[in-house]
């Protein structure tokens, strides 16, 4: 159980208006023995609540601040009112900067210039052995072809855009952060994988087999079709943390609260032990969400908390 507590976290969203308050929060993951958070933004009140929690943290640069960020004294400034301020009463882990930027967006070109910002202002306060400096992407950057794994590799179209980022990553020794979302993958392709497969549940008679390696989980194949499309942009030695990864308990197909149970019980108990191409190397995984929040504009957007919004555990998972 230890593997699991060190190796797993949770999102932290609030998109409700019916949801606790940020030191409530805090001490629902304390009670539950949650010791690591993502959030999105570096929001006063929650990082206040977070102060003295030894409570582990990804903290996010949003997309719509990533031109502003580029300059350096913007970063610097940022830096010093969102990290500095609370150091050492909050255990930064990584700054995201972005999250989910396609590479056609237009903010594309600003990704990489602001992760450098932000590294230099984070080195400048001498801060860069704890805290370290990544992205978020999402798993539609890889190549429709990524299946086996072995075959995987940044798309054409995303290759100009991410491979430079790599580069970056594997100079400062920072990971790739990445959403991974089985149920997603499953949904859009249901004629091809079983829900079995999408849920931790194959039958080991019915293992996938790419190379040397055995699957039997659309998780851990989509993880290494990333370390793979890693491997060829130069990236061998960048290691992978699950930026998210959740399933809904309502709203759309094969949404149950039985299904969604099911995959987070099961990735809990997979990723400390790695991937087939990185085994034995627990993968650090943040679950999507805390909360169920009734403001998401989608109806099953609203449905992926392992809490209700009066703080009562939809799944009964074992954290501690």
């Amino acid at each position: 159980m230890v593997a699991i507590v060190e190796s797993i976290g949770v999102c932290y969203t609030n998109l409700g208006n019916n949801l606790p308050d940020a030191r409530e929060v805090v001490q629902l993951y304390k009670i539950h023995g949650i010791e690591k958070m993502r959030i999105y933004n570096p929001d006063t009140a929650i990082l206040n609540a977070l102060r003295g929690s030894n409570i582990e943290v990804i903290v996010g640069i949003p997309n719509t601040d990533l031109e502003r960020i580029v300059n350096l004294s913007s970063a610097s400034n940022w830096v010093q009112r969102n990290i500095q301020a609370y150091v050492p009463h909050i255990k930064f882990r990584y700054v995201a900067v972005g999250n989910d930027v396609q590479p056609s967006d237009s903010i594309a070109r600003y990704v990489l210039p602001a992760i450098s910002s932000i590294n230099s202002a984070i080195s400048a306060a001498n801060l860069q052995d704890q805290i370290k400096v990544s992205t978020v992407i999402s798993i539609s950057l890889l190549s429709n072809s990524s299946f086996p794994p072995s075959y995987s590799s940044f798309s054409s179209e995303a290759s100009g855009f991410i491979e430079p980022i790599v580069h970056f990553l594997a100079k400062n020794g920072s990971p790739l952060l990445a959403n991974v979302y089985p149920y997603f993958t499953y949904t859009d392709i249901t004629r091809t994988i079983s829900l079995d497969y999408a849920l931790f549940m194959q039958s080991p008679t019915l293992v996938i087999r790419d190379d040397n390696f055995e699957y039997n989980s659309l998780f851990e194949s989509m993880v290494d079709a990333l370390y793979v499309a890693l491997e060829k942009s130069g990236g061998a030695e960048v290691s992978i943390v699950i930026a998210e990864s959740g399933w809904p308990s309502n709203g759309s197909a094969a949404a149950t609260v039985e299904n969604a149970g099911t995959y987070y019980r099961n990735l809990m108990n997979f990723v400390p032990t790695g991937t087939p191409r990185r085994p034995r190397r627990a993968i650090e995984t943040y679950l999507f969400a805390m909360f169920d929040e009734n403001l998401k504009p989608v109806e099953m957007e609203k449905h992926f908390g392992l809490f209700t919004a009066d703080k009562k555990s939809k799944y009964q998972l074992s954290f501690s």
